[in-house]
């Protein structure tokens, strides 16, 4: 069963529409698990399901075959949302014939749902007339055809290919993870990487006889390449190298090649899409043979596929317009990326890949574009000139979206911007609250582009300098005197005020392209302070240059990131102390920085005492805290609706830090997302956090919640919530203590279905 099944979706996924996968599925699955009978029902936009293919009932009843929900063995698949397995399906009480199918001589019966982010797509069935009940292997085979089948449905549903022709496509929803906050409204711009076979976008052909005569022209520029390249290596190959050089011309040549490629021109498709398409098409056939040499020879072909798309994406490259509101989406997108639209048109970024510590999501934080990161499910490839909706508060983005739902998000927008201007009066009035608590607001940087924004919005010093940054964006490692040159600027950016510098934290999803780190676990494997450790040249050379970077300034803390006890702590400061007594031997006038340690892990919580008796404060990273805390990968869109920050266990840990760090003496703060959330600043303030640092987006957000209550009213909410075992209830409670104090338009807004 394994190679019919490998088969199969081979096939399915080479099918140019739904109506050939379905009709591929329903005419294989009936062949390889002989039996007489294989149907597919799929969900209707009334939420009835309806025969779309078969194979063994009557054909004229497809499309025409309609049931509820609770209608039908269909129905009653759909309502458990598992398996039905019948030797006899006539008798079962949920049984309901239709005659227009033919089924009535059928008797054994087995559905299996076709299930998509929890959702119930469609049903897909097999039936026989012997009386028979499916084996175990038979009914684990088809749930794990209807797994494959419903991506398929799923990507159909979003690109409108189910829908007659002429017909808007209907308004879908792909998760992922927030990059940026904000939200955006505009028009999908599909941009890809040159020559990249799997991400050219859909673009329509307005001409296409000079389409033709385009796609003609290119084949010819790269025959002529391939001509002149085996002439230049001729003397240098032999016999059979030189064979691959005729190989390619031959294929170039091949008239059923170039036909496929101007047949789909003249149904419309621009020629690099339809030359993509194709390319890829021959290639799943090369890799589904059975024979070595004849697998071997996709590799030929994607080759020659990308030196042809290469010429034929050059000319579109060209004439690329930029609509006034460019959603720029991509299957992975780079900072370069972004340079090449021009800023007064870029309104927001979707990345099927990457997560929000991608570099991309780095720029955007920095720019204030709003971005959706890892948005797995997204068809990027047909969203080009299509409307979009991207929600970076929630890491949501709408395709096509109807007309409510954009009144929806024009008026979260509208609010957003009368927000900010309301909110700019705040910039030097300090944080306290109506009984004169006084609370600092940091902020979290990375770039110099946070810099300015972070002094105008008021911030009082910086809790989080992420100093990977830099080396994220080089192509190796910065040597200690350009990061003494970087830290610098921050330094006196920010000077008189505190700059907290994060030793470098690679690893996770956060990896140099010099210094690749593999793993199979990687946010449980190498990364944080156990790289630097591992590597004390690294590590001795950017407390270095922090630290000369601080001469004459003298407004540097030291923060170490990933911290799991008290040995890694007690290693990292022995050359911290080593390095500071080099840097004097040397004649530099510096002084020894306070050090801290992040709170990120389990047991960092509950060792937080323990490190605090040894270090000047405590700085919690409520992201990885979360995450490590509910054992949920906070960048994987999956998973996204379980990553809650109002999660009671993570509200207890927050709580128990702080105490634990007080009872030492030293200062603790948190410079997670969870700190500029203007619910979660109360609670924070409540429990005793001595400062709060965020985004400096968020920064007057969180200061015009905290100039509107008393300390005392944070208390009672704080223990109010305390006692609540649900993350939801607690996030409605808080939102609830918003509206009551005039902060309604700061709960983060809600997406809607």
């Amino acid at each position: 069963m394994l190679n019919s099944l490998r088969n199969i979706v081979q096939e399915v996924n080479a099918a140019r529409d739904l109506t050939t996968a379905l009709a591929i599925i329903v005419s294989r699955v009936k062949t390889a698990m002989l039996t007489e009978v294989c149907s597919v029902y799929l969900r209707g936009p009334k939420g009835d399901y309806v025969l779309m293919a078969t194979d063994g009932l009557n054909p004229d009843a497809v499309g025409k075959v309609r049931l509820s929900a609770d209608e039908g063995l269909v129905g009653r698949v759909v309502t458990r949302e598992e398996p039905i397995n019948l030797e006899q399906a006539e008798t079962h009480p949920s049984y309901q014939y239709f005659p227009e199918t033919g089924e009535e001589r059928y008797s054994s019966f087995l559905g299996v749902p076709i299930i998509h982010h929890r959702k119930v797509l469609g049903v897909l069935v097999v039936q026989q007339v012997e009386r028979r009940r499916f084996d175990e292997g038979d009914e684990a085979f088809l749930v794990t055809m209807s797994a494959q089948l419903a991506g398929v449905i799923a990507h159909a549903e979003a690109t409108g290919v189910m829908l007659p022709v002429g017909e808007k496509a209907a308004q879908a929803k792909f998760l992922g993870v927030s990059g940026a906050p904000g939200i955006a409204l505009g028009e999908a711009l599909v941009i890809a990487p040159p020559a990249d076979l799997r991400s050219v976008p859909f673009k329509p052909c307005a001409d296409i006889e000079a389409e033709l005569a385009f796609f003609q022209k290119c084949l010819a520029a790269v025959r002529d390449d391939i001509k002149s390249l085996g002439e230049q290596l001729k003397s240098r190959l032999n016999r059979e190298e030189q064979a691959l050089f005729d190989a390619y011309l031959a294929m170039l040549n091949d008239a059923s090649l170039g036909s496929e490629v101007s047949e789909r021109i003249r149904q419309g498709a621009s020629a690099p899409y339809a030359w993509s398409e194709v390319i890829l098409e021959h290639e799943r056939t090369f890799n589904s043979m059975n024979d070595a040499y004849l697998r071997e020879r996709a590799t030929d072909l994607r080759d020659l596929g990308r030196r042809v798309l290469a010429y034929l994406q050059e000319s579109n490259q060209k004439s690329q317009v930029y609509p006034d509101k460019t959603v720029l989406v991509g299957e992975e997108l780079t900072a370069s990326m972004l340079g090449e639209i021009p800023k007064d048109k870029l309104a927001g970024l979707v990345s099927v890949q990457g997560s929000s510590n991608s570099h991309v999501a780095i720029l955007a934080r920095a720019m204030d574009i709003p971005t959706v990161m890892a948005a797995v499910d997204l068809p990027f490839t047909q969203m080009d000139g299509r409307p979009i909706i991207v929600d970076g508060y929630k890491g949501v983005v709408y395709s096509d979206p109807g007309l409510e739902l954009r009144k929806h998000y024009k008026a979260i927008y509208q609010e957003e911007q009368e927000l900010v201007k309301g909110l700019e009066a705040l910039k030097d009035l300090p944080c306290e609250t109506l009984d004169h608590y006084r609370l600092p607001l940091w902020v979290n940087t990375g770039l110099m582009a946070d810099v300015v924004r972070s002094l105008e919005r008021g911030a009082e010093g910086v809790g989080l300098y992420r100093t990977e940054v830099p080396f994220l964006l080089r192509d190796r490692f910065p040597s200690e005197e350009e990061q003494r040159n970087i830290y610098h600027e921050q330094l006196a950016a920010f000077s008189p005020h505190t700059v907290t510098m994060r030793t470098l934290d690679i690893g996770g999803d956060k990896s140099l392209p010099y210094f690749p780190i593999e793993e199979a676990n990687p946010f449980l494997g190498w990364r944080g302070i156990r790289v630097t450790l591992d590597h004390p040249e690294i590590f001795l050379a950017q407390i270095r240059a922090m630290m000369k970077a601080s001469e004459g300034l003298d407004n540097l803390r030291i923060l170490l990131p990933m911290i799991t006890g008290v040995p890694e702590l007690e290693a990292a400061k022995v050359l911290i102390y080593r390095a500071f007594n080099e840097l004097l031997e040397e004649g530099f006038d510096v002084k020894l920085p306070p050090i801290g340690v992040m709170i990120e892990v389990p047991s960092a919580v509950y060792q937080a005492r323990d490190l605090a008796a040894r270090v000047d404060f405590l700085s919690v990273g409520s992201n990885d805290l979360t995450q490590y805390l509910l054992a949920v990968d906070r960048n994987n869109a999956r998973v996204a609706d379980i990553y809650q920050a109002f999660h009671p266990a993570v509200l207890r840990a927050l709580y128990n830090v702080v105490m634990d760090g007080h009872s030492e003496g030293v200062s603790v703060g948190i410079c997670g997302e969870l700190a500029g959330d203007p619910g979660a600043a109360i609670l924070l303030m409540a429990m005793g956090y001595d400062v709060l640092s965020m985004n400096a987006t968020n920064l007057p957000k969180v200061k015009s919640v905290i100039r509107n209550l008393t300390l005392d009213q944070a208390k009672a909410l704080l223990e109010e919530v305390m006692v609540m075992s649900d993350a939801d209830q607690i996030q409605q409670r808080v939102d609830r203590a918003l509206r009551d104090h005039g902060a309604t338009r700061l709960i983060r807004p809600l997406t809607t279905d």
